[in-house]
Formats: structure tokens, C-alpha cells, sequence
């Protein structure tokens, strides 16, 4: 993680530590960036760079769209908008429509107050490192100023929401069977989803219940989507639809719930995809890639089943480049990131949901049946907001409470201690036999964490 950028790119509060001029200052480096790199290239003479950019529904999306293209079209790039769309979308079309490159204006499942800028390389992944590096350094002025485009060198901007129709049609494409007659409930997270997710669900013939769709600018991932399940939990039970989704702001993740209202969350479903992918002879190497974060039950029942499995350090993009580099196709995350790399190259919220509808109605099972071959240990997840996440990480202490701890759940749980990559927070997560055990572990460390003054 760099000084601005983290795990999932620049993040912070709108107009604090994330402001319009980092905006105008970051689109800057990357149309003099791509441009430098284009030159002597096949584009013809005179051609500019061109970047694909989306946004989030929240308010100040828009002041970075706008600061964002200033910065571009100043270095000469030409800039494409799709507007309200997902994360996932932005990466479709930078891969499949020759983009140099392309940004997601959003801050994911944070509130509305914070933003972030997500840059996607000409592949549809996440930037590489070694441009992360060199952003940093122009934002801290170590490489001078860049010159302006001239006259006809000058960038311009066209709108593009024909490539979000594009990648609508992608999705509806993935699918192999209709959803006739079945009760679908989707929480769009008054975010990217909103915009997205029932017309894919409704052109595949299933009734489709939405909720959390009318985005204002303020009330994204309020009390609602992938990290607020809870409404729609009540809403599938309340309106006896047979599966429901929930998406976070971005629409980059998917949490599950089943017909009796009980949470499916990303571990079950790559148990459910896996096993099936498995099964039909899909799953490549045998093996799914899986976060430090993953349940001890996942990978239990994964040995039952024979499936091999990878751990990585938390984030989507971790898990993206083991994939790449073992040939693997199916990864994610305990929150829903999951990527189908035959599909996408980043977590998927809306191709994940169709994944699932895929199980269950090749399996004619429903996704209770399907999720309750896991057995899931009890696990505790505290985040404690620190003043340094590195000194905090780094104390004697902190690290000696955290052995013990480890020591004492022996092979029966286990301790995570880590660092946010996008928040100022250390994440203590246990899992042991029963709530309790996670609990009393957890807080000693937590306790540890206020003793030594880390706790802001």
C-alpha cells in the first residue's frame, strides 16, 4: 500500500483527504502517461489516448467525473463517460473495446461521504504497482509538472453509456438458462446497481423485487445492500421470493440470502460454485482461491468435496493475480468479492447473483439446500479505529497478546490480526468453537489495542 493509494485504490473523504485537485492531478499523470506510452504505437498520427470512466451514485461523483476530465483533456487524452455504473462494468469495456485505460469513481460499501478513484489498466485489471508508484510521486510533485496539451492536441469527451448497454447485453449473454417463475429480491444498495441489475433480471423472465434503488446522492449503502443484509433478509421472507441479492455500492460484490431469510455470504458461495464447477468439470487445477479471511468451515468442507483451495492476503486484487498466475478460475472473498476470471477480471456483483441462479436451477435445488453443506464457524470481526495502523500492527504488545491468543485456540480457531487497506482501522477477527470463545479473544486484544494508546 502506498502513501494514497491502498488495496482498492485512492480512498478517503470527499474534498478532506481525497479533494477535486488529487482528482485533476491523477488525470493528469494519466493522459500524459498513456500518451508517452502510445507514442510510436499503432495508433495513427495525431491519435489521442483514450480513457473510459464510471462513476457511483454518490453526490460528489460527479465533482470527480468533472475534476477528472479536466486533468485528462488537459494531457490530452480523450474521455469516454458511462456515468452511473459498476465497477465491473468499466473493466468489461476498457478490455473489450481497446481503452487505454479506465477509472471507477466510487469508495465501494463506504458512506456516502467518502469517495475513491479505481483505475483499471488497458486488461481490465487493477493498475499495475509500478504506476501506482509513479502517480504518487507526480502527486507529491517528484516529477515536475507535465505540459499542457495544445490545439488540436487537446482532449475531448464524448458520452458512452452505449458501452454500460454493452456490457447489460454481456451479462444477459452468461446466462444459460431462463428465470422463469422464479421470485428474485434484489437490494441495490442505492448505488451503481441501481441503474443495472433488474433489467438484466427482468430480460431473463424472473419477477423481479427491487429495493434500494432510487439513489440520491446521500443514501448509498445507507442501512442497506451487502453490508446491511439484514432488510433483505426480512424482505425475502416477507414477500416469499426464492432467492435474494444484495449488492454494495459499487455493485462489485454480492451477498446472498435464501428463501428462509438466512444470509449466504461469499464463502458459501464459492463453496456452492466451486463444488458445481467441479462437478461439471469447469473448475480448473481443482482448486478455488479464497482470502486469509475465509471460514475454517470453508475449507473443511472443501477437503470433504476434494477441492483444493489457495489463501491469499485480503482484496480482490490479490486474489485476481494469483489466478493469473496459477491458471485459476474461480476466486473471492468472504464479502462477496467473487471473480469468474472465464467472465470478468475483477469481483462481480449482478455476474455473481447469475452464477447462483445457474446452481440452483441446474441442481433444481434451493440455495438453503445448497449452502447448508458448510458448516460455518462462529467468527468475530471487531474494527478498531487507530490513530496509526502500521504502530499499532507493529507493538510488542499487541503482537505478544496475539500469540497467546493463537496459542490458546491451538487447532480448534484461529486469530487474524490485520490493517484496512482503505480505512484508518486494525481488523481483529477469531473464530473458535462458539460465539462466546470469539468473543472474550477478540476483546483481549482489543483491550491490548486501548492499553497501548493505539485506539483513536
Amino acid at each position: 500500500m502506498g502513501k494514497y493509494f491502498g488495496t482498492d485504490g485512492f480512498r478517503g473523504e470527499a474534498n478532506v483527504t481525497l479533494t477535486v485537485e488529487h482528482a485533476y492531478q491523477v488525470g493528469r499523470f494519466l493522459g500524459h502517461y498513456y500518451a508517452q506510452k502510445n507514442c510510436g504505437s499503432c495508433r495513427e498520427p495525431g491519435g489521442h489516448c483514450r480513457v473510459v470512466i464510471g462513476k457511483d451514485a454518490r453526490r460528489s461523483s460527479y465533482m470527480f467525473e468533472y475534476s477528472l476530465v479536466a486533468g485528462l483533456t488537459a494531457s490530452g487524452a480523450d474521455v469516454y463517460l458511462l456515468h452511473v455504473t459498476t465497477t465491473p462494468s468499466v473493466s468489461y469495456v476498457v478490455r473489450t473495446e481497446g481503452f487505454d485505460c479506465g477509472i471507477m469513481i466510487s469508495a465501494s460499501h463506504n458512506p456516502y461521504y467518502d469517495n475513491g478513484l479505481k483505475v483499471i489498466n488497458s486488461r481490465g485489471e487493477k493498475l499495475e504497482e509500478e504506476v501506482i508508484v509513479q502517480i504518487e510521486d507526480y502527486l507529491d510533485g517528484k516529477l515536475g509538472e507535465f505540459p499542457y496539451a495544445l490545439r488540436g492536441d487537446i482532449g475531448r469527451t464524448t458520452d458512452y453509456s452505449a458501452g454500460r448497454n454493452r456490457y447489460i447485453g454481456y451479462l444477459i449473454a452468461t446466462a444459460t438458462r431462463s428465470f422463469k417463475g422464479k421470485k428474485v429480491a434484489l437490494d441495490c444498495a442505492n448505488g451503481s446497481a441501481s441503474a443495472i441489475a433488474k433489467s438484466v433480471f427482468d430480460a431473463l423472465g424472473a419477477r423481479t423485487l427491487v429495493i434500494h434503488n432510487e439513489p440520491d446522492g446521500l443514501n448509498i449503502n445507507a442501512g442497506c445492500g451487502s453490508t446491511h443484509i439484514e432488510e433483505l433478509q426480512r424482505f425475502v421472507k416477507e414477500t416469499g421470493c426464492d432467492v435474494g441479492f444484495a449488492y454494495d455500492g459499487d455493485a462489485d460484490r454480492c451477498i446472498a440470502v435464501d428463501e428462509n431469510g438466512n444470509e449466504v455470504n461469499g464463502d458459501l458461495i464459492l463453496y456452492i460454485c466451486g463444488k458445481y464447477m467441479k462437478e461439471t468439470g469447469a473448475l480448473h487445477h481443482n482448486t478455488v482461491v479464497t482470502t486469509v479471511m475465509s471460514n475454517l468451515g470453508l475449507y473443511k468442507a472443501f477437503e470433504r468435496e476434494g477441492i483444493r483451495y489457495e489463501k491469499t492476503a485480503v482484496g480482490d486484487k490479490y486474489v485476481y493475480e494469483n489466478m493469473c498466475q496459477y491458471g485459476h478460475c474461480l476466486g473471492g472473498e468472504q464479502s462477496g468479492h467473487i471473480i469468474f476470471s472465464k467472465h470478468a477480471t475483477t469481483g462481480d456483483g449482478i455476474l455473481t447473483s447469475l452464477k447462483v441462479m445457474e446452481v440452483m436451477l441446474e441442481k433444481k435445488q434451493p440455495l438453503s439446500r445448497l449452502a447448508s453443506e458448510v458448516e460455518i464457524f462462529p467468527q468475530v470481526l471487531i474494527n478498531v479505529p487507530v490513530a496509526d495502523k502500521q504502530a499499532a500492527m507493529e507493538d510488542p504488545a499487541v503482537q505478544a497478546e496475539a500469540e497467546k491468543v493463537s496459542a490458546e485456540l491451538g487447532d480448534n480457531g484461529r486469530l487474524l490480526l490485520r490493517q484496512s487497506g482503505t480505512e484508518p482501522l486494525v481488523r481483529v477477527m477469531v473464530e473458535a468453537a462458539t460465539k462466546e470463545q470469539c468473543e472474550l479473544y477478540a476483546n483481549r486484544v482489543v483491550e491490548i489495542l486501548k492499553a497501548q494508546g493505539h485506539v483513536s
